[in-house]
């Protein structure tokens, strides 16, 4: 039923909250303006260390970019600490049950704490053979390995900041992340000045430097769940039985990003498969498709905190209707984005290279990627929903499927012998006409369902 009340359209249900437009829209864009600023840290953390190793010379450069490419996927992997976290934490809060709430995030943060030291025990000693993985210039290596080693204490920095991050956001803040990842990107700078330079430490200087400002953002944001915990007289040692509960939803969690890395690297594969020009070109698109992803992973992070509580409350018509509002955002978001990247897609090319080769391969890869923005972010929205909602098993089920049924369009293009522009278009064409379509049904028969909207704290 519906009806006016002081100007405004209120939605009412029988036994349910009355909900106005003009605040729910403002409690988004509470969550997710915030939550956009803080998605940019990580990225700046790695523009600021190649813009100071960059200096070093080229074989610190591009040992840097090897140590990256091995800590981006392992910490990429380990992003589940946040979104398992801040949903736990967000339907405990709606239940009005704030020491369970806090108890979730302490869980989070034990969880985390125990990954990141076995994940850094692992990387130290593994570090050499790793990087002779990866294969590159003999002379690289030796600066891979430095960077890599002395990651590794910042790496159980960055896995407590996703706890610590993915249990504010559960309670409704985003600002207090923004403020941390502010404070942290700049001493991040400092310190790399400071250590590179100042004291002459090379590349290592700028992994210690990173992995301090790390360490100082995990024991802040410890602090403050401390210092809320104390408030709600929960004990600082972990449960048994929550620890092991994280882990399980992580682990479905940890599959849903495995699939999506598996996606992006056997589309990287095939690109390479079609040769130098239409790889750089390859990149060049996924770096906007990456950079175009920001906003819509702030409106899906917005999702989870928001979906979570009303769900957690037994709002369950109010849960929808936030459902619809963002997916009403993500699509004309992606018209607007779409329509933006396609008028300014024939110039995009010269801000990265001069090379005319790239551009002609970069053009009609840039047309695909802007037709498919409103599924892109369809699918983006729907997956935070969908976290927000903890319904982690079927991400990771529909994942593996969404993967079975772009395996075949990719290896189509890799045998089809397409090359130039053609064959990357195809490549764009099977990945955001496939698997984003495919990532897009699954989400949207599951959103329409009303399986995953289970009303109460558990």
């Amino acid at each position: 039923m519906v009806r006016m009340e002081q100007g405004e359209r209120v939605h009412v249900w029988p036994g349910g909250p009355r909900l106005r437009l003009g605040s729910t829209s403002r409690e988004i864009l509470r969550l997710a303006v915030p939550a956009f600023f803080a998605l940019i840290a990580e990225p700046l953390f790695l523009l600021a260390d190649s813009a100071i190793v960059g200096h070093l010379g080229v074989d610190q450069l591009a040992g840097l970019g090897l140590a990256t490419t091995v800590l981006q996927t392992g910490v990429g992997l380990m992003v589940f600490l946040a979104y398992g976290t801040g949903p736990a934490v967000a339907r405990f809060l709606g239940a009005g049950k704030m020491g369970h709430a806090m108890s979730a995030a302490r869980d989070g943060a034990w969880l985390a704490l125990l990954l990141g030291l076995a994940l850094a025990a692992l990387g130290w000693v593994t570090a050499p053979w790793v990087v002779g993985l990866l294969g590159g210039p003999p002379a690289v290596h030796g600066y891979a390995v430095d960077y890599l080693v002395w990651s590794m204490p910042g790496l159980v920095g960055m896995l407590l900041v996703f706890a610590g991050t993915g249990a504010l956001r559960g309670l409704q803040d985003t600002r207090t992340p923004l403020v941390v990842a502010s404070v942290g990107f700049t001493a991040n700078i400092l310190l790399n000045l400071l250590f590179v330079y100042g004291l002459d430490w090379g590349i290592a200087g700028s992994a210690i430097g990173t992995s301090v400002a790390q360490l100082g953002m995990a024991a802040v944001y410890l602090g403050i769940v401390l210092r809320r915990m104390r408030h709600e007289g929960v004990g600082i040692g972990p449960s048994r039985r929550g620890v092991l509960a994280a882990a399980h939803v992580g682990s479905w969690l940890m599959l849903r990003t495995l699939t999506l890395r598996a996606a992006i690297f056997a589309t990287v594969v095939i690109a390479a498969q079609q040769g130098a020009t239409n790889l750089a070109a390859h990149q060049l698109a996924m770096t906007m498709f990456n950079v175009l992803a920001f906003a819509l992973d702030a409106l899906a992070i917005a999702a989870q905190a928001l979906i979570g509580k009303e769900l957690g409350a037994s709002h369950g018509p109010r849960a929808r209707e936030l459902t619809r509002t963002m997916v009403r955002w993500s699509l004309g978001y992606g018209l607007l984005t779409g329509a933006v990247l396609a008028a300014s897609a024939p110039w995009i090319g010269w801000m990265f290279t001069p090379d005319r080769h790239v551009h002609e391969a970069l053009l009609p890869a840039l047309l695909v990627l802007a037709a498919s923005q409103p599924v892109c972010g369809y699918v983006f929205v729907l997956d935070g929903v969908l976290i927000g909602a903890g319904d982690a098993r079927y991400l990771a089920i529909a994942g593996v499927l969404n993967l079975v049924v772009y395996g075949p369009l990719l290896a189509w293009v890799g045998v089809s012998g397409v090359g130039g522009a053609a064959g990357l278009a195809w490549l764009w064409g099977a990945f955001a006409g496939g698997y984003m379509l495919a990532r897009a049904l699954t989400l949207g028969v599951r959103a329409r369902a009303e399986a995953w909207m289970i009303l109460g704290a558990h």
